[in-house]
């Protein structure tokens, strides 16, 4: 219940709602008390939604320890438990509730406990739990850690350089304002980074005219790490592209299918499934959610599973056979599993015609024979034979469907079979 960022249970959705409403009540509540007329009228009420709600951060800390191994399922118990409560997450959720029981544990140091308040500003960050959009941020700045050091590190000794300049050009003339290197340093930073605060500022005209070259420098070196930020988010977003984008040359395939509540995989768990290692689930869409296909997602019916395989590699040619079916042949009305098929022969799809929704209604009013000289034609029409220069149901709305066992076939049908054994099996396959 406590894993953030998973929605495919209600119960999972319902607790990330409230936690964040707790949250909300919590920064609101801090930022009210600093109202002094609401504090009088109010106080009472803010303390008790502050107490609350940091009860509420206490217990989620608490509930997080105990199910560390399912987040870290490749650790064991105490390297789990290790391993979140170093991590930023964890330390942000301490940091959410500690600073209000420091007090209670060490009455003495209580006053220098509430100058520790200030943290609670930290738990701003837990959103960052709820929402995984705002890992964006921090996926970007990890990618481009080198880069942006590499930045940082030019700016720092632009900064240095161009206080002990300006230290050099000002502390002559005004040995008040710039007494030392540092206050160089600050005006340097106040400069590049922005457009000054006009506390320290050049007076000789030396130093004006190396300040006007320094503020144009600043413009410059400050808009490289910009640059490289927003490259980051670029590159981020282009990542995220539909799956068909990578299905067309990719080398790998992607297929859906949505579950009926007759399925094994049904209420199941994506890491009870015995998959192949070249197959993996995608994407599970639930009506207008998409979920990430975590190991400890549940599937029920209803949820459209997109699969991802690698294509076929092999470069010899699959033979298909066609065969229509018409009103006398054996088949008709029977289920697939009903057939005396060779062990040889395997059925790969089944095309159904779609009838013209505007025909309906003088189709009715044909007698048997019409009707029946009407379907036969429509039959023709719509599955040309394989000789011809022609695909299945070129120019008519056909329906696709899977050879399963309870399928019952119908009389305009188009089977497609596969033998591996040509030669007991010609192209023209006649029943």
């Amino acid at each position: 219940m406590v894993s953030v960022g998973v929605v495919d249970e209600p119960v999972n959705r319902a607790y990330d709602i409230i936690s964040t409403l707790c949250l909300l009540c919590n920064l609101s509540a801090a930022i009210l008390a600093t109202y002094q007329g609401f504090q009088v009228k109010h106080g009472l009420l803010l303390r008790e939604v502050e107490r609350w709600t940091v009860l509420f951060f206490a217990i989620d800390y608490v509930l997080r320890l105990l199910t560390a191994k399912e987040l870290y399922t490749g650790k064991t118990e105490k390297g789990a438990l290790c391993a979140y409560i170093l991590s930023f997450s964890g330390i942000i959720d301490l940091l959410s509730f500690l600073p209000y029981y420091l007090p209670i544990f060490f009455p003495s140091g209580a006053a220098v406990f509430r100058m520790f308040r200030v943290i609670r500003i930290f738990r701003l960050f837990r959103i960052n739990n709820y929402y995984d959009s705002l890992n964006v941020i921090t996926e970007v700045l990890e990618s481009k850690r080198q880069q942006l050091l590499s930045s940082v590190f030019i700016i720092c000794i632009l900064m240095v350089a161009s206080s002990l300049c300006m230290y050099s050009v000002e502390h002559n003339a005004q040995p008040q304002v710039f007494t030392d290197a540092f206050s160089g340093i600050w005006w340097a930073a106040s400069t590049l980074l922005t457009v000054g605060y006009g506390d320290i500022y050049p007076i000789t005209p030396l130093g004006k005219l190396l300040g006007i070259g320094i503020t144009f420098l600043g413009v410059g070196m400050v808009a490289i790490p910009t640059g490289i930020i927003s490259a980051g988010f670029v590159e981020q977003y282009q990542r995220l592209k539909r799956i068909g984008d990578y299905g067309g040359g990719s080398g790998i395939h992607f297929i859906h299918f949505f579950l009926e509540k007759k399925d094994a995989w049904c209420e199941k768990a994506i890491k009870e499934l015995e998959l192949p290692g070249d197959l993996r689930i995608v994407v599970l869409k639930r009506k207008n959610q998409v979920i990430v296909p975590r190991g400890d997602v549940r599937m029920h019916a209803g949820d459209e599973l997109v699969l991802g395989a690698e294509a076929l590699r092999d470069e010899s040619p699959l033979d298909l056979t066609e065969v229509v079916l018409h009103e006398d042949h054996p088949w008709v009305g029977k289920e697939i599993r009903q057939l005396d098929l060779s062990r040889q022969t395997n059925i790969v799809l089944i095309l159904r015609p779609i009838p013209s929704t505007g025909n309906q209604g003088s189709v009715a009013n044909l007698s048997t024979s019409e009707r029946k000289v009407l379907e036969e034609n429509q039959a023709q029409n719509e599955h040309p034979s394989p000789g011809e220069n022609g695909s299945v149901g070129r120019g008519r709305k056909v329906r696709k469907m899977l050879p399963r066992g309870d399928r019952k076939l119908q009389c305009g049908d188009t089977v497609v079979l596969y033998h591996n054994d040509k030669r007991s099996f010609p192209e023209e396959h006649r029943f």
